[in-house]
């Protein structure tokens, strides 16, 4: 007994060791798997994306993006980033400056982000309400943890331009200004829901090209830029 309590501290740091070897195992298992993955999507796309794989500009964007894959905590987001890779370089919707912000997108929102996000690409004009129940079902109290929660991802994705309520614009795209209605009748009592029904939601276009580049399969050949795009992982 006298040695195993000299022997326990030696004990302890040999499971330290032996839990940290195990993680980072496993990690090396998966990203074996995911490159494994993007080099057999890259060889679906043929030989004339070559030059922009091994181009300095793609090379940091793969750096910046694996980056993101290493930091993830779940493989939902390390799927996000596979998608981008492969997109990124297969397509060009749009410049590697955005790209690099999509990257951004994916190291700041939380998963709970993407299920709004992904509701509002598969229900455009979809209400808060209409997002809420179809994700978790049954509406909380106005008071709740829950509503706080859900306030603050509509307006995360709101003040980072991923998503906006409809409006209506001109035929060269000026969004028209909303015309104030006055009413006679008593002002509410209470605030607006957290999961108020009359709003529709759309993601914005810098928001579609995000789902285009990170929750869908590739989304066409180098330099197509006809915006074609698979159906987005659920």
């Amino acid at each position: 007994m006298a040695s195993l309590k000299t022997e326990a501290p030696d004990f302890k740091a040999d499971d330290l060791r032996t839990q940290w070897l195990n993680e980072h195992k496993k990690k090396i298992r998966q990203l074996a798997e995911t490159l494994s993955e993007i080099s057999d999507r890259f060889e679906k796309l043929g030989s004339q994306i070559d030059e922009r794989i091994q181009s300095e500009e793609y090379l940091n964007l793969v750096r910046k993006a694996f980056r993101t894959w290493d930091r993830a905590d779940t493989d939902e987001k390390r799927r996000y980033v596979l998608n981008l890779l492969v997109n990124a370089g297969g397509t060009r919707l749009c410049s590697d400056d955005v790209v690099r912000l999509f990257i951004d997108w994916l190291n700041l929102y939380h998963e709970a982000h993407f299920a709004v996000i992904n509701q509002i690409f598969h229900n455009s004009g979809a209400t808060r309400f209409d997002i809420w129940t179809e994700i978790y079902g049954n509406l909380p109290r106005e008071d709740s943890a829950e509503a706080d929660l859900y306030k603050m991802l509509i307006r995360d994705l709101s003040i980072g331009g991923v998503i906006r309520q409809e409006r209506e614009t001109t035929v060269d795209g000026h969004f028209l200004r909303k015309n104030p209605r006055r009413s006679k009748a008593l002002a509410p009592t209470t605030m607006e829901s957290a999961f108020e029904d009359t709003k529709p939601y759309m993601l914005t276009a810098l928001g579609r090209q995000f789902v285009h580049y990170t929750m869908t399969d590739t989304v066409g050949r180098l330099g197509s830029g006809d915006g074609s795009a698979g159906q987005p992982t659920q």
